[in-house]
């Protein structure tokens, strides 16, 4: 079987939200409430489908660590990623 290179850019839009939810350790709940807050913008497919890319999950870790480990809520979330310029 010969064998293909794929190349995603870390930008690309490929992680539906179950993916990205299990990748970045927040629940499904979560990632809609950080949409809904302008903190992670996923890429829309029709009106319910949302996608996420590799640097997306990236910042959905970073979320996470901030509200588990230094208990920040969503508001200070988006300060904190304003100001690092995230």
């Amino acid at each position: 079987m010969p064998q293909f290179d794929i190349h995603i850019s870390p930008d690309d839009p490929v992680y539906v939200i179950s993916v990205a939810s299990r990748l970045s350790g927040l629940p499904i709940w979560t990632l809609r409430q950080l949409d809904k807050a302008g903190i992670v913008k996923p890429k829309r497919v029709g009106k319910k489908s949302r996608f996420y890319s590799l640097n997306d999950v990236k910042k959905l870790e970073y979320v996470h660590y901030l509200m588990q480990e230094k208990g920040v809520n969503v508001s200070g979330i988006k300060l904190i990623l304003e100001k690092e310029g995230i």
